[in-house]
C-alpha cells in the first residue's frame, strides 16, 4: 500500500520468547467505532505497562474494513438528524491517523482474507464487526409486502454502499414496533419533511426520496410502559422538534403506580428519561387542546402517536399487502416484567417496520452464540462454543463491541467492552502461556503481499481522506457541510485518486 503509514521500527520479535525488542501484531476486524477504540486502548496500555508486561510499548495495528470506508455505526448507523453524534467520526479519524494504526478498507474478512492468513500474521486477532440483519420479527403477517425490518431502511436513508437506492414510501398510515433509539430514529425520519433534512449528510437520493413520502399518521408500539422504555433523553427531545408534527400520547399509559415510579428513580438515566416523557405528555395535551398543532403552535399535517402497553400479535394482510396489525394489551410489574391481558386491539396501517433488535453479524470461522446474537466468548476471549455448551477460550483470538455483547449500549458501552477485551488481551499474552505462539511472519509488507498475489488494492488512511474531501467539496457547493457519496464504484475511485 504506497500510502499506508509503515512504521520504520525493525519488528525482530522471536515467535519464541516474548517480545520487548520488538512490536506485537494486532489485526482487527472491522473499522467502526468498537474497532478504532479498541485500538486506542490498546495503544495506550501498551505504552503505559507493555515493557513491564514484557510485550513492548508499542503495537502495529492493522484494520480491516470490508466497506470502502471507515467508521461502521457512526457513519451507516445513525439518522442523518444526528449530526451532534456524528461529531464522534472527527475522534475516530484522529486515532486512525497514528502512524502504528494501519487501515485497510475495502478488504473483507472470509473473502479476502481468512483467518489463517490473519494468524500467521499477527500475534491476536481482534473482532470488532458489527450489526448488519434484524432480529427476526416472528409473528403472523411477518413476510406480507411493506413489512420491513429497520436495519435495511437504515442502511437506504444513510446511504450503505450496497443498499437499493429507492424506498418504497407509499404508505400514509405507518407502524414501527419496538421502544428504543432505532425505533425513535426511524419513526421520526418517517415524520420529516425533506428540506428539513437539509443541513444533514443525507444523500441525494434519500432527499429525493422522502420528498415523496406519503406517511401522514405514524404508530410507535411499546411492549411495556413508559418507565421501561429505552429512548435516550436526546431522542426524545428531538422528537419534540419536528415541523409539521403533533404527538398523540395516551394519558392511561402513564398512569405509574409509586413504586414503579421509585423503582424508575434510582437509576439516573431512567429518570431522566421518564421525566422527559412526562414533558412529552403535557406537550402532546397543549397540541391536541390547541387544535392539533406542531411543538411551534404551527397547524400539524402528520401525527405522531405513541402507543405504551401494546405488543404486537399478528400484521394483518390484504391481498398479500399490509392492511392492519393486531396488538395485545400487556400490564408490566414495576421491575418491568411483562404480562399479557389477552385484550386485542386492531390499527390500520399501510406498512409496518420493526425495530426489536440489531442481528450482529457472523463471522466466517468463528463460533456463533446464537441466544446470544454475538460471537461466542467470555469477556472478550474467543470460545469454541457458547458457554452454555461448554467452550473454552480460543488462544489468540477476541472480540468487542456488539460482537461481544449484542446490540446493545452505545458509544459508552462500547469503550467499556474494549477496556475489558485489551486487559484480557494484555494479560493472556503476557501470560508463560503464550510465549511461543506469536506469529511467524512479522514482516511490515507481509500483508501487503499478501493482497497484492490476490489482486487486491485496499484503501488506506489516505484514501479515506480523498473521499472525505470530496464529499466535503460537493456540499460546500450548495451550503451543505457534506453530501455522502454512496455508489461503492465511485468511493474506489476517489479513494484510489482516479
Amino acid at each position: 500500500m504506497s500510502d499506508n503509514k509503515v512504521n520504520d521500527s525493525n519488528n525482530s520479535a522471536s515467535p519464541t520468547g516474548d517480545v520487548a525488542d520488538g512490536q506485537l501484531r494486532v489485526a482487527v476486524v472491522g473499522a467502526g467505532p468498537a474497532g478504532v477504540y479498541a485500538s486506542d486502548i490498546l495503544l495506550r496500555q501498551l505504552k503505559e505497562k507493555g515493557d513491564e508486561l514484557g510485550l513492548g510499548s508499542r503495537a502495529r495495528i492493522d484494520l480491516f474494513e470490508k466497506l470502502p470506508v471507515p467508521f461502521g455505526l457512526v457513519r451507516y448507523g445513525v439518522a442523518p438528524d444526528h449530526p451532534s453524534i456524528k461529531y464522534i467520526a472527527g475522534a475516530l479519524e484522529k486515532t486512525l491517523d497514528n502512524p502504528d494504526i494501519h487501515l485497510y478498507a475495502d478488504v473483507e474478512f472470509g473473502r479476502d482474507v481468512s483467518l489463517d492468513d490473519l494468524r500467521d500474521r499477527y500475534d491476536v486477532v481482534l473482532f470488532a464487526t458489527g450489526a448488519v440483519d434484524d432480529r427476526p420479527l416472528e409473528i403472523e403477517g411477518h413476510s406480507l409486502d411493506h413489512v420491513y425490518g429497520a436495519a435495511h431502511f437504515v442502511e437506504w436513508y444513510d446511504g450503505y454502499p450496497t443498499a437499493g437506492r429507492e424506498w418504497p414510501l407509499d404508505a400514509e398510515q405507518v407502524a414501527v414496533i419496538g421502544g428504543g433509539n432505532v425505533a425513535m430514529d426511524v419513526a421520526r425520519i418517517l415524520m420529516r419533511r425533506a428540506d428539513d433534512l437539509l443541513g444533514t449528510d443525507i444523500p441525494d437520493n434519500v432527499y429525493e426520496g422522502i420528498k415523496g413520502n406519503k406517511a401522514r399518521e405514524l404508530h410507535m408500539f411499546i411492549r411495556r410502559g413508559p418507565a421501561q422504555a429505552k429512548f435516550s433523553v436526546q431522542e426524545l427531545r428531538e422528537l419534540e422538534k419536528l415541523p409539521g408534527v403533533q404527538i398523540v400520547l395516551d394519558d392511561e399509559d402513564f398512569d405509574l403506580d409509586p413504586e414503579t415510579i421509585d423503582l424508575a428513580a434510582q437509576d439516573k438515566l431512567t429518570r431522566q428519561m421518564l421525566e422527559e416523557l412526562y414533558a412529552i405528555k403535557d406537550m402532546a395535551e397543549d397540541m391536541e387542546a390547541d387544535g392539533g398543532v406542531d411543538f411551534e403552535g404551527n397547524p400539524a399535517d402528520r401525527r405522531f402517536c405513541i402507543h405504551f402497553n401494546r405488543m404486537p400479535a399478528a400484521i394483518l394482510g390484504q391481498d398479500g399487502k399490509v392492511s392492519g396489525i393486531r396488538l395485545e394489551k400487556t400490564e408490566v410489574t414495576p421491575e418491568g416484567v411483562m404480562g399479557e391481558t389477552g385484550e386485542y386491539e386492531e390499527c390500520p396501517v399501510q406498512a409496518v417496520y420493526h425495530a426489536i433488535g440489531y442481528k450482529p453479524a457472523e463471522v466466517s470461522g468463528i463460533p456463533y452464540d446464537f441466544s446470544r446474537y454475538t460471537l461466542a466468548n467470555e469477556h472478550g476471549r474467543v470460545c469454541s462454543a457458547p458457554q452454555a455448551e461448554g467452550g473454552h477460550p480460543i488462544d489468540r483470538l477476541y472480540a468487542t463491541g456488539w460482537a461481544k455483547r449484542g446490540p446493545v449500549g452505545l458509544i459508552g458501552s462500547t469503550k467499556s467492552d474494549a477496556l475489558e477485551t485489551i486487559g484480557n488481551m494484555l494479560d493472556d499474552l503476557a501470560s508463560t502461556e503464550s510465549h511461543g505462539r506469536l506469529a511467524p511472519d512479522r514482516a511490515d509488507d507481509s500483508i501487503d503481499r499478501l493482497l497484492a498475489s490476490k489482486g487486491i488494492t485496499p484503501i488506506d488512511f489516505a484514501g479515506w481522506k480523498r473521499v472525505d474531501a470530496y464529499e466535503r467539496a460537493e456540499g460546500a457547493k450548495v451550503g451543505r457541510e457534506h453530501i455522502k457519496v454512496t455508489d461503492p464504484d465511485k468511493l474506489r475511485s476517489l479513494a484510489h485518486g482516479e
